[in-house]
């Protein structure tokens, strides 16, 4: 099983406070992602289980650390986390100022799938996922919940122009 990524989009309502703090959802239960995936209530509970420290990574790049969840757990609505940004890390530091101009707006979680079904809309019901990592993005390919700074919202326009990167890239990777 090789590691693959969700994405989140607006609905996550990340925000980042003057602390580094971040907090909200990295993944929606039941909401498809543009491949047709939808995860269901309960698919992480084993992986949060296990203690293991879910990463905080920009980009999902392993060599790129960027702070730490300080809480990751799933409630109704999803995989909520909760964490800081990492002051004297440059890219951190990058991070914060980017997601308070609203150019970085996602969160996208790295993955293993441990047991899964299809679903009526072509893509799979993920049952149960091995968590690694929770990463800050560019273009999350669930387009209901992506990350605001405080007091922001997203204009239509930018949705649009993330929806049509995500479609190139779903048309690039072939899918």
């Amino acid at each position: 099983m090789e590691l693959e990524h969700k994405f989140c989009g607006p609905e996550a309502n990340i925000t980042v406070g003057d602390d580094m703090g971040i907090a909200g959802y990295a993944s929606l239960f039941g909401a498809a992602d543009r491949g047709g995936d939808r995860v269901e209530p309960g698919a992480y509970a084993a992986s949060l289980a296990t203690g293991r420290a879910v990463k905080m990574l920009w980009q999902h790049d392993p060599a790129q650390p960027i702070g730490v969840w300080d809480e990751v757990r799933e409630d109704a609505r999803g995989l909520y986390v909760k964490g800081r940004l990492l002051r004297g890390v440059a890219r951190a530091e990058e991070a914060a100022a980017l997601i308070r101009a609203g150019a970085i707006d996602g969160l996208s979680i790295g993955y293993r799938t441990l047991r899964a079904g299809k679903n009526d809309g072509g893509g799979r019901t993920l049952k149960e996922l091995e968590l690694w990592e929770v990463s800050l993005v560019t273009f999350p390919m669930l387009p209901s919940a992506r990350v605001a700074a405080k007091g922001e919202a997203l204009d239509d326009s930018l949705r649009e122009l993330a929806a049509v990167f995500d479609d190139a890239r779903l048309e690039m990777a072939g899918r």
